[in-house]
């Protein structure tokens, strides 16, 4: 029978998936790990990537992959792609999860997750909740922006035609959207005038 080491390794075990680098970090070492693998207390998700199998897990599996995906990567943020698609803001399908990272931050692309390095990580970082968890995600406006700068004009300008004729709490805040891109330093403004006139 195993003995959990303590309040931190309790912790990791509620959480919805942990790094080998944060067992190690709360004192548990790769041995550990593996007899907790054997045991049934664990489960491999990812590489690197664990989850107690009492941790509560998602109650919709749409979103299961995107949180792995997210995750695996230090302060990663959901953008472009995958964040249109969430926002419904696209009809792309995207191939990998897009994730913004600092520019700084050393991360490679992989066969399931695009790399997207940003200098500004914090303009319109929020988070939204997608099944049972909450994800880091950029805000319309700033996927809109984004979508502009680096992906293509034809994907941008649909964005931003379904993001104006959303309504309610999903509707587009048009000053916000002309903030970022200021700050971003990118002018939509004839493509904004062509959508609302």
């Amino acid at each position: 029978m195993l003995k959990s080491k303590g309040n931190k390794l309790d912790r990791l075990l509620k959480e919805p998936s942990f790094t080998s680098t944060e067992a190690q970090a709360a004192g548990i070492s790769r041995t550990t790990l593996v007899r907790y693998l054997r045991a049934g207390k664990i489960e491999r998700i990812g590489y690197g990537l664990y989850r107690g199998t009492k941790a509560p897990k998602f109650d919709d599996f749409r979103w299961e992959d995107l949180y792995i995906a997210t995750s695996r990567v230090k302060g990663g943020i959901i953008c472009l792609i995958s964040a249109l698609t969430i926002y419904e803001l696209t009809d792309e399908i995207p191939r990998q999860f897009w994730i913004a990272i600092n520019h700084r931050t050393r991360h490679r692309s992989t066969e399931s997750i695009r790399i997207v390095r940003m200098r500004n990580t914090k303009l319109g970082k929020t988070s939204k909740k997608l099944g049972t968890f909450e994800l880091p995600i950029f805000d319309r406006e700033r996927c809109i922006v984004d979508a502009f700068r680096y992906s293509t004009t034809e994907i941008a300008v649909k964005a931003l035609k379904k993001a104006f004729a959303k309504s309610g709490k999903e509707k587009i805040d048009p000053e916000k959207l002309r903030k970022y891109a200021k700050a971003l330093r990118i002018d939509i403004t004839p493509y904004v005038m062509a959508v609302t006139t």
